[in-house]
Order: C-alpha cells, then sequence, then structure tokens
C-alpha cells in the first residue's frame, strides 16, 4: 500500500512515517528481484553527513517510485508507535535506544555513563574477590580432610583388618 494509506490506518501522517524511515524505525525495503535482464539493485543512498551505517542512513527508492508498505512494515511502525507512547519519549529517542541496542560501542558508552551517574550499580569486583577467596579456603579444608590413599591406590581405612 501507498504511504498515504499506511498513514491512515496507523493514525499518523506520511511525513511521520517518512520521518520514521529516515531514522532507522521502519524495515528496510525490499527490493523486488531483477526480471533476468540483469540489472542491479539501486545502492543505498546516505543522509548528508553521515556514512557510518547509523540510524540516519536511509534506504531510498530510486526516483520516480514510492515505497510500498507492506503489513510487516505497518506491525513494526505501530509496535514503535506503542512504545513512545507507553514510554513518554519521541521517535529519535527510540531510534537511538534501537542504535544502542545494535552497536557494541554505543552500547558501552551508555552503559559507563550510567555508571558514573549512579543509573547502573558499578561493577561488584570486590565482592565476586570475597567470594572467591571464600570458595577457595573451602576447598582447601576438603582437601585437608581427605584421608591419605595407599601405594596401590585404593582408599581404606586406616584401622587393621581384623581378617586372619
Amino acid at each position: 500500500m501507498r504511504i498515504t494509506e499506511a498513514a491512515q490506518r496507523l493514525g499518523t501522517s506520511p511525513r511521520m512515517l517518512r520521518y520514521r524511515d529516515l531514522l532507522g524505525l521502519l524495515p528496510p525495503v525490499r527490493e523486488p528481484a531483477a526480471a533476468g535482464r540483469g540489472a542491479v539493485a539501486p545502492a543505498v543512498a546516505r543522509a548528508p553527513g553521515r556514512g557510518d551505517g547509523g540510524p540516519r542512513d536511509a534506504r531510498r527508492q530510486p526516483p520516480g517510485r514510492h515505497r510500498q508498505f507492506t503489513e510487516d512494515d505497518l506491525a513494526a511502525v505501530s509496535l514503535a508507535l506503542e512504545i513512545e507512547q507507553r514510554y513518554d519519549i519521541s521517535p529519535a529517542a527510540l531510534a537511538f535506544g534501537v542504535r544502542v541496542l545494535t552497536e557494541p560501542g554505543a552500547r558501552a558508552e551508555v552503559a559507563e555513563l550510567a555508571r558514573r551517574t549512579g543509573r547502573i550499580r558499578p561493577l561488584p569486583a570486590r565482592a565476586l574477590e570475597f567470594e572467591k577467596e571464600r570458595a577457595l579456603r573451602l576447598l582447601n579444608l576438603g582437601l585437608a580432610r581427605t584421608p591419605p590413599t595407599r601405594a596401590g591406590g585404593s582408599r581404606r581405612s586406616a584401622r587393621p583388618s581384623t581378617r586372619p
């Protein structure tokens, strides 16, 4: 379906759908297979100033063609709208959240910021060391209580045998 019909079904405007597409909140456009003429699919157009594959890199249709929305596209946009309403966030904030989830560098930097601002507790390094030391002490105690083995390798009690 065309963008106008998709916008009406979702209760939004075509302009907002284009904006969400630029933010990377719509599934990428699937190019139809070339019909045996050796045609090459168009390259990905990049937004000005970006070339790192980030959320502003949007797939564009060749001139003269408009994006056709599928039911999967509508479901993705509908989910995004629900998330934005539930958490009272903007489409740009949601796009950044998706970027944090997909880019390890961004995820690490945001986690570090959250630790520094107290939103996430610091890593419990000292508590882990205490537990490690305790476990090693218990293992050493367990080894000290194990009876020694005989030269044959079998464990028998140290008591003398009462058999004749």
